[in-house]
């Protein structure tokens, strides 16, 4: 039976280039679907909405510099203070730091003849700095930052030419970095994609009868590009370790109604495990094909498409967990709530953060314990935290018992899950420095154990802070977990 951590045990943290890199027109790199999503500070926190994306969104966007209205252009400008921030991480004993490179940066124009120097300068410069301090570099290839030259001339992933493109841009960064990266992951929270077809596959929603075909597609598409990308992976270095990752949308039944539970088990399997099933089986599972039967789906799979998702599954399972929901065959009496990505039934038993997500430590157990059961492969908790309100005191202090609160409940049920047999290689809390927030483009939201003096409109000196939590974690990482 496992007691506790294991001594290679992976603690760390997670950030995105999108939200946190700034420098958005520098060095030649090109627009993204985040920078053109705009700040709406009147949006009511409590529920979940999607931006749709559309092409005149996208012309006026191009059309305008402004890093007010586009938080995400600026960031929290690591690109310039990657040193610090990284030493700030290393002060706390990161093991691992997560973090994604930035396509459009690599391939300004999606089909360059040659990778964008510059770029690969930098990232070359963060990676190194991470070795430098022991920090395994976790990278993700795609994270919610689709380049828009892809979609202006490719139409996103719906058109299998990204395939290619994808593979090209994944050869550029196994090669280069060949034995200073061994963690990758191909595409981030991958079933993010049905909700938010523009961030995840670049397909724009434009009134298309077929849309949620083009989605799938799109997906297929990804899958197999996934798969290929593992097979390249393990050819250009052995040791290389490559994940697949989702959103997982932990649920429970409404009521001991079998209906109730039949609903719990449908969204299970559509909302988590159609992905994870593909990725890591290497099968289009039953239900999904029914699924594609009943909304009338048709997949254009091409010849050796299935074989080569079969050959070639993921390493380990990489999961983020933010909250969980409850399921029900007839919902509509039951209250809505905010939740990751999409608004959910609010669970009567669970307390809520201030933007409505409900917090639930023993779902990541339960989950943890259900994933593990059906692939039997290692698992990388690749994010977990809460946004909070913060606030920075006259001594630069921040006092944040509710992060270490919420974290220290979810690592002792991970500790749990651990026990129970279940392999847990890591887990990188998200956003240990503030950053803008991916949902809401907004400041407010704060995550990290690092303070950032930077307000929803840009204003503030920028500096860091380092908060209450900042030393519990420390502590955390340095006593392996046995200090919580």
């Amino acid at each position: 039976m496992n007691k506790g951590f294991s001594e290679d045990f992976l603690w760390g943290g997670a950030l995105s280039a999108c939200q946190a890199e700034g420098a958005y027109n520098e060095d030649e790199k090109t627009l993204t679907i985040p920078e053109v999503m705009k700040f709406n500070p009147k949006n009511d926190r409590k529920v979940t909405k999607q931006i749709q994306i559309n092409m005149e969104m996208i012309k006026e966007a191009k059309n305008d510099p402004d890093t007010i209205k586009y938080p995400k252009r600026r960031g929290i400008d690591f690109y310039h203070t990657y040193k610090e921030d990284l030493a700030l991480f290393a002060e706390m004993g990161f093991k691992v730091f997560r973090y994604s490179i930035a396509w459009a940066r690599v391939f300004p124009n999606g089909n360059d003849k040659k990778p964008n120097e510059k770029a690969l300068e930098f990232y070359d410069n963060v990676i190194d700095e991470c070795l430098k301090y022991n920090m395994k570099p976790l990278i993700t290839i795609s994270h919610f930052d689709m380049p828009i030259v892809l979609i202006e001339k490719y139409g996103g992933w719906y058109n299998r030419e990204l395939i290619d493109l994808y593979l090209r841009y994944c050869e550029v960064i196994f090669s280069r970095y060949r034995g200073k990266v061994n963690y990758w992951v191909t595409f981030n929270e991958i079933n993010m994609s049905v909700k938010a077809g523009a961030k995840t596959l670049g397909i724009l929603n434009e009134g298309q009868s077929n849309y949620e075909e083009m989605l799938f597609q799109g997906l297929h598409h990804q899958f197999v590009a996934a798969a290929k990308a593992t097979k390249l992976a393990h050819k250009i270095d052995a040791n290389n370790k490559i994940g697949s990752m989702v959103a997982y949308f932990t649920t429970y039944p409404y009521t001991c109604k079998p209906e109730d539970a039949m609903a719990m088990q449908n969204d299970d399997q559509m909302k988590n495990l159609f992905f994870l099933d593909i990725l890591n089986k290497g099968n289009y599972p039953y239900y999904s094909k029914t699924y594609f039967e009943r909304n009338n789906i048709e997949l254009k799979i091409e010849a050796g498409d299935l074989e080569i998702i079969k050959e070639y599954t993921a390493d380990f399972v990489g999961m983020s967990y933010y909250n969980s929901m409850i399921s029900s065959n007839d919902g509509e009496q039951l209250e809505l709530t905010a939740g990751n990505v999409h608004s959910v039934y609010k669970n009567p038993h669970l307390p809520s953060n201030e933007w409505g997500w409900q917090i639930d430590p023993v779902g990541l157990r339960y989950t943890l314990n259900h994933v593990y059961d059906r692939y039997n492969k290692p698992i990388f908790i690749l994010e977990n935290s809460s946004g909070f309100i913060d606030k920075l005191n006259d001594d630069f202090s921040v006092n944040d018992p509710y992060r270490i609160d919420f974290l220290k409940k979810h690592i002792e049920q991970m500790k749990l899950a651990i026990e129970d047999g279940v392999a847990v290689i890591g887990y990188t809390m998200w956003g240990p420095i503030d950053m803008i927030s991916s949902s809401t483009s907004e400041m407010t939201k704060r995550y990290g154990f690092i303070y950032v003096d930077q307000d929803d409109y840009g204003n503030g000196s920028k500096k860091r802070y380092k908060k209450d939590s900042f030393y519990w974690y420390q502590n955390l990482i340095k006593t392996n977990g046995r200090e919580l």
